[in-house]
């Protein structure tokens, strides 16, 4: 990015696709000090990687591939040196009342549980992504997806029965 032009039209995807970012953050972060951290690397590794992006692909996809990627170094760097705060997750959960939402704060729960690699996979097929984009997104191939995928959603039913009891 040389002109000042495309560095606006940089800000502006970044701006038009900021929910990732924010997707991104809360699945991998329980506090919000982790969760600000994350999203400064992250939009710091997409200036950086900026010159890398080929119009060709979908902006949403690329963004999503690097945000995922930080992520994990982030979340692996952080467990490494114990500096990732395991209290605080009710900053991100909503303080909702009845049934369904303790269903959604249970579920939201055992996604944190999740080894990097599956917390990817989840946040990308809850956002209802097909499982060509998020072997794109992954670098895997599509049946990796599907086989993972339903061995996520196997052990998420588990925990929810066993939740239940």
């Amino acid at each position: 990015m040389q002109t000042p032009a495309e560095k606006e039209a940089f800000l502006q995807l970044i701006e038009d696709n900021k929910a990732i970012i924010y997707k991104v953050c809360h699945s991998y972060c329980k506090s919000r000090a982790d969760h600000e951290d994350l999203a400064q690397e992250i939009l710091y590794q997409l200036w950086r990687s900026a010159a890398r992006y080929d119009a060709n692909q979908r902006f949403s996809t690329w963004m999503y591939r690097i945000a995922l990627n930080v992520a994990i170094s982030f979340y692996r760097k952080s467990a490494r040196s114990n500096t990732v705060s395991l209290t605080g997750e009710e900053e991100f959960i909503a303080d909702h009342n009845g049934e369904e939402d303790e269903d959604l704060r249970r579920l939201q729960t055992f996604i944190h549980g999740l080894k990097e690699l599956e917390k990817a996979l989840m946040l990308l097929y809850l956002e209802s992504h097909s499982y060509r984009e998020i072997a794109g997104i992954l670098g895997i191939t599509e049946t990796n997806v599907a086989t993972s995928i339903g061995r996520i959603k196997e052990k998420l039913k588990q925990k929810f029965l066993n939740a239940k009891k």
